[in-house]
């Protein structure tokens, strides 16, 4: 009986980290295509971006060491 709850467990733990999976690859998509839009727009440069993702990064490992 315990392995067959155990089993069930893990295929419930294999389906919601497919599910977040799923999730993640059309969050990125749908990111990407705003950003793709930007720039093509004329609205933000690379140069923009990457800089400001740099400055989010530098703000967020400061906010991990406080």
């Amino acid at each position: 009986m315990k392995a067959t709850a155990y089993g069930w467990h893990t295929l419930e733990l294999a389906s919601q980290v497919s599910d977040m999976k799923h999730d993640h690859y059309r969050q990125l998509l749908a990111l990407s295509t705003m950003i793709e839009l930007l720039v093509e727009k004329g609205i933000l440069t690379t140069d923009e971006i990457r800089e400001k993702a740099a400055q989010m990064e530098t703000e967020l490992d400061r906010q991990l060491l406080l």
